[in-house]
């Protein structure tokens, strides 16, 4: 399972706020960039980041005068930030969601920064798509599970907690396929085993 951490660009240019737009398109032009990430102006600050889409909406399109715009009144602060450890599909499904391109990657500091593209030509969908993944661990879980509960007995607390680890993959591939689960591999299981559901019938 990739991660954000595995795939971002690591060399990542910053700019001050103070520093003018006219200074960020040049840098952006002589580096090949579409975004430049904004300097916290303490560890207590947030990161920013300025676009090229900042710079042509907020600035070209009103005709306003770059070397007299600062970076700090176009750019989006605070960001949306990315952990390294996030996997890269959620971060797919951020950008989805938000409706951004790349985005910052942090911890306690700036780590890296990661987009769509780092997305499409590094991570390893195409071979290993989540979906599949999810299904092989769903059926591995399962056999776990039924082990489990052969030695441990169908009611006992150890078989109520592998079905529950079952469930949670079982909703996660729900969620990734935005389909509702028709019946889960533990109902299965109780139709073979009804004693198994007293097992799972936790106190609120």
């Amino acid at each position: 399972m990739m991660k954000a951490q595995d795939i971002m660009t690591t060399d990542v240019i910053t700019i001050k706020g103070s520093a003018t737009v006219a200074e960020a398109v040049h840098m952006m032009n002589d580096l090949c960039l579409r975004c430049l990430i904004v300097d916290r102006r303490s560890s207590h600050d947030a990161y920013g980041m300025i676009t090229e889409t900042d710079i042509v909406y907020k600035v070209i399109a009103y005709g306003k005068d770059p070397k007299k715009v600062r970076v700090h009144e176009v750019m989006t602060k605070p960001c949306v930030v990315v952990n390294p450890d996030l996997e890269v599909e959620y971060v797919a499904r951020l950008f989805a969601n938000t409706g951004i391109r790349r985005a910052p990657v942090i911890t306690d500091r700036l780590l890296g920064i990661i987009s769509v593209t780092d997305i499409i030509a590094k991570a390893d969908f195409v071979e290993q798509p989540k979906q599949m993944r999810l299904e092989e661990r769903i059926q591995q879980s399962i056999q776990e599970a039924r082990a489990i509960c052969a030695e441990k007995g169908v009611n006992s607390k150890e078989c109520a907690n592998a079905w529950d680890t079952v469930e949670e993959l079982q909703a996660e591939l729900a969620h990734q396929k935005a389909e509702p689960i028709k019946k889960t591999a533990f109902e299965v299981y109780c139709e073979e085993n009804p004693d198994a559901m007293e097992a799972r019938m936790y106190d609120s």
